[in-house]
Parts: C-alpha cells; structure tokens; sequence
C-alpha cells in the first residue's frame, strides 16, 4: 500500500509540474537549432562580404589622357582574365565598375552594380569564369557581361576598343550614377 501511495503522490507531482508548466524541458535541439542558425548566417556575411586575393580594391580613377572626356585603359591589361574594379569620382559619389576579358576573348565593362541589388552597394566578385553578386549571390558568366541587361545582371557600360586602348566615355559612366546614389547618403 506504501508502494501504491508514493507511486500516486509521484504521478500527481509530475501531473503539477505538467500543468505549472515547472518541469524540466529538455532544451537541447533548441539550443542546437538556435547554434546553426548563428553559424549559418555568420557563414553567409563573411561569403557575401569577403574579397578574394589577387582582388584589387576600387582605385579611383581619372582620365589618362589630358582629354577628360573619357578614360582609357590599355587592352593588356586585361590579358588574363581577371576583373579589375574601378571608380571614378564624380563630386562626392564615386561610380563603380569593372572590367575583364570573358572567356570568349572579349574585353567587357559593367557597372558594378544591377537593377535590383544596388541600394545593398556590394557589388560583384569573380570567381573563375564567372562574377557573383555580392549581395544576392547570383552567378553571371563571363560572356553575358555587357550582353545581358535588366535584374540582378551587372549593369553593362559601354566601351569601344581603338588602337590598343580600352576607351570608355565620361557621359557613359556618369550613366551609372542611379546606381550610386545609396539611401541616407548625402
């Protein structure tokens, strides 16, 4: 009978603490949820925000010539593929473009920036054959740079290649200034 007493004051206090809400709750996968969570976005900050080696930063650029209609860039600069980031200053904004050769051989220049992801200001890295957008992560493929317009492509600047010289227009790159006007920036 002993028996049966504390086996029914034991099914009472667990119906208690059920109700009271005061019995102990195993918070294991919450806490291993809530962990992978925190991983998972840390992950994806230093992804979208990481610059990969041999990436230069933006250099500021101005005309090379005395004209300062346009800026120009020697076509060998460009021999190995890579994408080269460049500003040009234009008061206080400094407009945000890139140029590679793409793997069917042509010099190509975008704005480093797009339709939809530009108010982020992130931009575009490479990654072999391919630019990715900082902000989205969606992946371009090198031939589609300038071809492509429209969304999350990079938006294409025009460019005209003239006795070894890569020739991109003032006017052309103050196009892209929509791009580089970023909200609660003066």
């Amino acid at each position: 009978m002993a028996e049966s007493l504390l086996s029914e004051s034991q099914k009472r206090a667990s119906k208690k603490a059920q109700i009271l809400g005061t019995k102990k709750k195993n918070r294991a996968p919450l806490i291993i949820v809530f962990l992978l969570v925190v991983l998972f976005a840390a992950g994806t900050a230093i992804f979208m925000t990481r610059t990969d080696e041999g990436e230069s930063n933006y250099t500021a650029q101005t005309t090379q010539e005395t004209n300062a209609n346009y800026v120009e860039y020697p076509v060998v600069d460009f021999e190995n593929g890579a994408a080269r980031h460049y500003g040009y200053k234009d008061g206080n904004m400094t407009i945000r473009y890139f140029i590679l050769k793409s793997s069917d051989g042509v010099i190509r220049a975008a704005f480093d920036a797009c339709d939809v992801c530009w108010p982020a200001g992130k931009g575009y890295v490479q990654d072999g054959d391919v630019m990715v957008c900082r902000n989205c992560g969606r992946r371009f493929t090198s031939v589609k740079i300038n071809e492509i317009k429209g969304g999350c492509n990079p938006a294409p600047l025009e460019r005209n290649i003239e006795n070894g010289k890569l020739i991109i227009t003032v006017d052309d790159i103050l196009e892209g200034k929509k791009y580089f006007n970023f909200p609660g920036k003066a």
